[in-house]
C-alpha cells in the first residue's frame, strides 16, 4: 500500500498513531512502527530528561522510522522540541503553534515536519512555513478537532495545498482508510483505535468504556480545557464542562505541572503572563491535566476523570494487538477499494 505518506516517512502502511498524552508511550509507538505504520511519541507530560529517555527507549524497541510531538502552546514544549532535534528524531509533529525555526533545523539533519491543523487558514500558514505534510484534524476526532467533519474538511484542504495529508478523526476501520484516500488524504491517524489495543497503556476499565461507547457517546465543548475538545460522555465530563475553568484549581495544579516538567515555576508563570491571550487557555488546560491522567492511567473516567475519545469509539468492538489491528485495517481497506472499483465498472 503506497501513498505519498508512506514514501515521505519510509513506512509500509499509511497509518499513524497520533501523539496522545499518557497513551502514545515508547512501547505503543514502537508497536505501531513495527507493524508497518508510524507513531508520534507524546511529549506533553514529559520533562526534557523523560523525553530523552523515551526516545532512547523507542530506538531500543524498533529500528523503523518514528516521530514525536511538540505541542508548542504548552509549557516546556520548546525545550522538549530542542531535545528531539538534538537526538535527530526522524519526524516532528508540531501542533498549537508555528514551527518557525523547527522546520529549518529538522530539515538540516534530513528529518521531516508534519503540522497538525484544523482548518484551511492554518493549513495554508503551515505550508507557507515549509512543513512537509499536514495532519488535518476534523470534527470527529478525540480532543482538539475542528468544527468541520472530514468528509468536507479533507477535500477542501486538498484543493488548496499539494503536500501530503494525514486525515485524523473518525477513522478506525479499513473502510475509513479507503474513504480518506478517496477524499484526497494520503494516510490516516487512528488515535482511539490504536489506543484500544493490547499494547496500549490505557487502564483496562477505561478500555472497557471505549468498547461500551457508541458513536453518540461523546461530548464536544470548549469549556473543558479551553479549546474545542471531544471527550467520552460521563457524569464527570458533563460536570467539568458545566463548571468550566476553575482558577483556584489551576493555581493548585499549575505548580505541580511545572515540577513534573522539571521547569521553574517562575518561568512558567512569566511565560503565561507574557502571552495574555493564551493565559486563559493554559489555565483551562491546567485544570484538565489531572482529569485526563486519572481517566487514562487510573481508570477513573466517570467520577472525577475525563477521557479524550473520538466518535469512532462506536466502531471499535475488540482489543487486539497492534499488529493484528493494523493487518485487519489494511485487509479491509484493500477489500473496500476493490469493491468500489467493481461498482464503478
Amino acid at each position: 500500500m503506497k501513498t505519498r505518506i508512506t514514501k515521505l516517512f519510509g513506512i509500509k502502511y499509511p497509518i499513524v498513531l497520533p501523539g496522545m498524552s499518557w497513551i502514545s508511550t515508547p512501547e505503543l509507538v514502537a508497536a505501531v512502527c513495527n507493524a508497518g505504520g508510524i507513531g508520534w511519541l507524546a511529549t506533553g507530560p514529559l520533562s526534557t530528561k523523560e523525553t530523552e529517555a523515551a526516545v532512547k527507549r523507542i530506538r531500543e524497541l524498533t529500528k523503523k522510522p518514528f516521530g514525536a510531538g511538540a505541542t508548542l502552546l504548552m509549557p516546556g514544549a520548546k525545550e522538549n522540541a530542542a531535545v528531539l532535534m538534538d537526538m535527530e528524531v526522524p519526524v516532528i509533529n508540531v501542533s498549537l503553534g508555528k514551527p518557525d525555526d523547527i522546520v529549518k533545523r529538522v530539515h538540516g539533519y534530513g528529518g521531516k515536519v508534519i503540522q497538525t491543523v484544523i482548518n484551511e487558514k492554518h493549513a495554508l500558514s503551515a505550508v507557507g512555513g515549509g512543513v512537509d505534510a499536514l495532519q488535518v484534524t476534523g470534527y470527529e476526532a478525540a480532543a482538539h478537532g475542528g468544527k468541520v467533519a472530514n468528509l468536507c474538511l479533507i477535500p477542501s484542504i486538498r484543493e488548496r495545498v499539494d503536500v501530503p495529508i494525514v486525515a485524523a478523526g473518525g477513522f478506525a476501520t479499513g473502510q475509513g482508510l479507503a474513504a480518506a484516500l478517496t477524499l484526497g488524504a494520503d494516510g490516516v491517524a487512528m488515535g482511539t483505535r490504536l489506543a484500544t489495543t493490547k499494547e496500549s497503556p490505557v487502564h483496562e476499565r477505561t478500555l472497557q468504556a471505549h468498547l461500551d461507547a457508541g458513536v453518540e457517546d461523546t461530548l464536544y465543548s470548549d469549556r473543558f480545557d479551553g479549546l474545542w475538545c471531544r471527550v467520552l460522555k460521563s457524569k464527570s465530563a458533563a460536570k467539568s464542562i458545566k463548571s468550566g475553568m476553575n482558577l483556584f484549581r489551576a493555581a493548585i495544579v499549575g505548580p505541580r505541572i511545572a515540577k513534573s516538567l522539571d521547569l521553574p515555576l517562575m518561568k512558567v508563570m512569566l511565560g503565561m503572563l507574557a502571552q495574555p491571550d493564551k493565559m486563559m487557555t493554559l489555565a483551562h488546560m491546567a485544570t484538565a491535566f489531572d482529569k485526563i491522567q486519572a481517566a487514562t492511567e487510573g481508570g477513573d473516567y466517570d467520577k472525577t476523570g475525563v477521557q479524550l475519545i473520538g466518535q469512532c469509539c462506536g466502531l471499535i468492538h475488540d482489543i487486539p494487538t497492534v499488529k493484528a489491528c493494523i493487518d485487519q485495517i489494511v485487509k479491509e481497506a484493500k477489500a473496500a477499494g476493490l469493491s468500489t472499483t467493481e461498482m464503478l465498472k
